[in-house]
């Protein structure tokens, strides 16, 4: 440790001929400014090696991630419709995160049309892409007619579907929402980073932009 004029106890120690215990005891109350608190971190060999390896790994990812958005540009070149279709579905409606897709619709048929994209283009086994169903209170008694429908729809098996998220009738709601989304939303989620990249490369090849921030 180091008191508040950067001299370490042990110097300060030493110069008084006096015992390390008893300069920790006379300084024990000092408070150390966020400026001192980061020099001795850094002056931490331990703490400096983790630092580094921290460092190491986040370069790997950035440059795992960069990979896989080159991809995405050698296939968006090939201008093809499906691939085009999906790319520009996941802009409108996609999350827009850093390893995870997710794309969330109630028209059955854009939902189908992307999973089609995605088995296509990232050989993506079934147990890969995962299914959420989101729902309401006039949905409760055909919950499982639903959950089939999406299943069967996307052709994806009972063991891909995750618990259903039922949204309650506000006490201001009058029900009016009744039968004006006959399937609720359905949520499609994969979880593999490079294919969230590679979709991200295409758009930005498509639309001639470039999105830092999707990168990370």
């Amino acid at each position: 440790m180091r008191t508040d004029d950067g001299l370490s106890i042990k110097t300060i120690a030493q110069r008084l001929c006096v015992s390390t215990s008893s300069v920790s005891l006379w300084v024990r109350d000092i408070e150390l400014t966020d400026t001192q608190k980061a020099a001795l971190l850094e002056q931490n060999p331990a703490y400096n090696r983790q630092l580094n390896g921290w460092t190491v790994m986040a370069a790997r990812r950035r440059s795992a991630r960069l990979q896989a958005q080159e991809v995405g540009r050698v296939l968006a070149r090939r201008r093809e419709p499906l691939h085009v279709a999906g790319c520009m579905l996941y802009w409108a409606e996609g999350d827009k995160g850093r390893n995870q897709v997710r794309l969330s619709n109630s028209d059955p048929e854009l939902l189908r049309l992307f999973v089609s994209f995605l088995r296509t283009y990232f050989d993506l086994g079934d147990h890969e892409i995962r299914l959420t169903c989101h729902l309401f209170a006039d949905h409760i008694e055909k919950q499982r007619d639903i959950e089939r429908f999406w299943l069967d729809l996307l052709g994806l098996p009972e063991a891909n579907l995750l618990k259903s998220v039922v949204n309650v009738y506000s006490r201001h709601s009058k029900r009016k929402r009744l039968n004006m989304l006959p399937y609720g939303t359905a949520r499609v989620v994969v979880n593999r980073t490079s294919v969230l990249q590679s979709i991200y490369g295409a758009i930005q090849e498509y639309a001639g932009i470039s999105r830092e921030a999707w990168l990370g």
